[in-house]
C-alpha cells in the first residue's frame, strides 16, 4: 500500500467517473461545438452567479489569463506575500502580463481591508498604477486557511472606492465553501473567479475562469495567446460535471482526516508546531535537531509520501484517493515512528 499525501492533485479518476468520461458527447472547441464543455461553464457561470465562464487546462494559465484581463503592463497588483500567483505561477505575472506584485505581510496568506487601501500607490504618474487585488481561499501556503467573508466585503468596498479590480484565485474555493457552509452565489462579489476541479474534486486536469461579461470578453483571446485553446475536451469537461455532482461534499471527510492528523502530529515530542487546520491541508515544523531529509526518508520506506514546503515547513494533503484503511495505517505509522 502507497500513501501519497503530497497533493490532492495526485488523486485519479474513479471508475464512475471515467464512464461519464467515455460516454460524453465532444466537438471542436475552438469552434465553440464542445456540447459538454459549453454545459460546465454554463453551469459553473450560473452557480457563481456571472454570465461567462471559460474552462483552461490549469489553474495557473486561468489566473493568469485573469491578470491579463485585468491590467496593462506597468500596473501593480496587490497580492498576500503567501499567494499562490506569485510563488508558485513561474513569474507569470511579470512574463505574461508585465505587471508587479505588490505584497501584504498577510496573516496565514490573509489580509485586511485596511492592507489593501495602505498598500494603493499615489496616483502621481511617476508610480504604478494599481488595478487589482487577489485574493486566495483556501490559502495553500497559509494551510488550507479559509477568508472571513466579512472581511472580503469590506475588500470589495475599497476596490470599488479606488476603481480596482478583484480576482479570486479559488483553486480550493470548494474546501473553503464546506468548511463555512457558504454558497457559490456569495462569490459573485469578485469580478473573476478561478476553480479547480483538479485540486479535492478528482478530475484529472482542468480549472474554470468566470467573470463578468465586459471582462471575460477577450477571455478566449487571451487564452489563444498562451497556447491554451484545445479541440475535443467535452471528456475532460465531463469528469468536471461529475465532480460538481458527487464529489463537494464529501470534501468533509478529507477534513476530518486532516483534523485527525494534525491531533496525532501534536502529540508527538520530535514535532515543534503544527499550524491551525481548517480544510484538507496540515502544515508542521520539526524540532530543529530533527533532519528533515531523515525524517521524510523514514516515512518514504514505509510507502508513505508526503513534501517539503523549505523554511522548515512540510505539508500533508489529504484528498478523495486517502482511504479509511490508508488513514488507520497512517497515524499508526506515525506514533511508532523513530526519528
Amino acid at each position: 500500500m502507497t500513501i501519497d499525501l503530497r497533493s490532492d492533485t495526485v488523486t485519479k479518476p474513479s471508475k464512475q467517473m471515467l464512464e461519464a468520461m467515455m460516454s460524453a458527447k465532444v466537438g471542436d472547441d475552438v469552434f465553440k461545438e464542445d456540447p459538454t464543455v459549453n454545459e460546465l461553464e454554463e453551469r459553473l457561470a450560473n452557480m457563481f452567479g456571472k454570465p461567462r465562464a471559460l474552462f483552461f487546462p490549469s489553474g495557473s494559465m486561468a489566473n493568469q489569463t485573469a491578470i491579463k484581463l485585468h491590467t496593462q503592463p506597468g500596473e501593480q497588483i496587490i497580492c498576500d506575500k503567501y499567494a499562490h500567483i506569485y510563488n508558485y505561477e513561474a513569474g507569470g505575472a511579470s512574463f505574461n502580463s508585465g505587471v508587479s506584485c505588490r505584497l501584504i505581510d498577510g496573516h496565514r496568506g490573509m489580509f485586511k481591508a485596511e492592507q489593501v487601501l495602505e498598500a494603493i500607490n499615489p496616483s502621481e504618474f511617476y508610480y504604478s498604477k494599481t488595478s487589482l487585488v487577489e485574493v486566495e481561499n483556501t490559502t495553500n501556503k497559509g494551510g488550507g486557511a479559509c477568508w472571513d467573508f466579512e472581511e472580503i466585503k469590506k475588500i470589495r468596498s475599497v476596490c470599488d472606492d479606488n476603481q480596482l479590480g478583484f480576482h479570486l484565485d479559488g483553486a480550493r474555493l470548494w474546501n473553503a465553501l464546506v468548511a463555512n457552509d457558504e454558497s457559490t452565489k456569495q462569490y459573485a462579489i469578485f469580478d473573476s473567479i478561478s476553480v479547480c476541479l483538479s485540486k479535492g474534486l478528482g478530475c484529472p486536469v482542468g480549472s474554470v475562469l468566470i467573470g463578468d461579461e465586459n471582462l471575460m470578453k477577450d477571455s478566449i483571446r487571451y487564452r489563444k495567446v498562451f497556447g491554451g485553446n484545445m479541440r475535443q475536451i467535452g471528456f475532460l469537461a465531463a469528469a468536471g460535471l461529475y465532480a460538481l455532482d458527487n464529489n463537494i461534499n464529501r470534501l468533509k471527510d478529507d477534513h476530518q482526516k486532516a483534523q485527525e492528523i494534525g491531533e496525532v502530529l501534536q502529540q508527538l515530542s520530535f514535532i515543534n508546531k503544527v499550524e491551525p487546520i481548517e480544510t484538507n491541508i496540515i502544515i508542521f515544523e520539526l524540532n530543529k535537531d530533527v533532519n528533515e531529509k531523515a525524517f521524510l526518508k523514514s516515512l518514504h520506506d514505509k510507502n508513505i509520501h508526503i513534501i517539503g514546503m523549505g523554511g522548515g515547513k512540510l505539508r500533508i494533503v489529504t484528498h478523495l484517493d486517502y482511504t479509511n484503511e490508508m488513514h488507520d495505517y497512517f497515524l499508526s505509522a506515525l506514533k511508532n515512528l523513530k526519528v
